[in-house]
């Protein structure tokens, strides 16, 4: 199933939009907005695998919202207005909607898209997250990619805060965002894979050193509200850690 997001101001024509996501059977409606940001307080909550989004929208047009996203889904833009066509192409939107459209357009789409996501999803099988042309990455080469859903998102290494292992899946919590990047990857790939400055300091917990604010008994503290553990098999090297850090008797 494609996640997807409905967008337009336009209360009649967000209401046929949504008709028309839930006639196609490999579209899951995720949700419903009149307004640019309030989708992108969604997209900061969730994780959403395309958008349906109208262009001539008040306080911030679908276009401007679309560029404005760090680690955009896939866009199917929708709008009255032809002039927005090469525009709309220009930020890779997989289609263009010409309003008033029926069914039937929509429904080519939706396949569009539906090729797009097999494609990136296939492409992401079968690039390895290592391999002798991609070195591990140094703080001059800060960019790794990830495969979230049927999107691939560029991250950039230094603004990982801490990485949360999940059996096969790691969340990926960032210092730019609230919501973590969910991954089908192992703990050990990603330790093999990031710099110097992270450390595992349990079975489930790859931390930035950068990022911890304090160290209290058996606990690493990022912030106020994130205290993670530190497991008996990493205590000794992360103990080791800390002492050529520490200053003082």
């Amino acid at each position: 199933m494609i996640k997807v997001l409905a967008i337009d101001d336009e209360p009649l024509a967000l209401q046929q939009l949504v008709a028309y996501i839930r006639k196609i059977p490999f579209l899951e409606l995720a949700g419903e907005c009149q307004s640019a940001i309030e989708a992108k307080e969604i997209l900061n909550s969730e994780t959403i695998d395309a958008i349906f989004c109208d262009i001539n929208m008040p306080d911030l047009n679908g276009m401007d919202f679309v560029k404005s996203l760090a680690a955009p889904p896939l866009v199917v833009f929708t709008t009255a207005y032809s002039e927005y066509a090469v525009e709309g192409f220009k930020v890779d939107a997989v289609d263009y909607l010409l309003k008033p459209f029926g069914l039937d357009d929509f429904r080519r789409a939706a396949n569009r898209l539906q090729e797009r996501c097999e494609r990136a999803s296939q492409q992401q099988q079968n690039i390895p997250l290592t391999s002798p042309l991609s070195p591990l990455p140094s703080e001059a080469d800060d960019t790794i990619f990830v495969k979230t859903d049927y999107r691939v998102v560029k991250l950039a290494v230094s603004d990982i805060r801490y990485v949360e292992g999940m059996s096969e899946y790691l969340k990926i919590h960032l210092e730019s965002q609230p919501k973590p990047i969910v991954t089908l990857l192992s703990m050990k790939k990603m330790e093999e894979y990031l710099p110097p400055y992270f450390m595992r300091i349990h079975r489930s917990y790859i931390i930035n050193l950068k990022k911890i604010q304090e160290v209290n008994k058996n606990r690493v503290i990022m912030d106020q509200d994130t205290f993670l553990p530190i497991g008996d098999n990493y205590r000794e090297a992360f103990n080791e850690y800390l002492n050529t850090k520490f200053l003082g008797k």
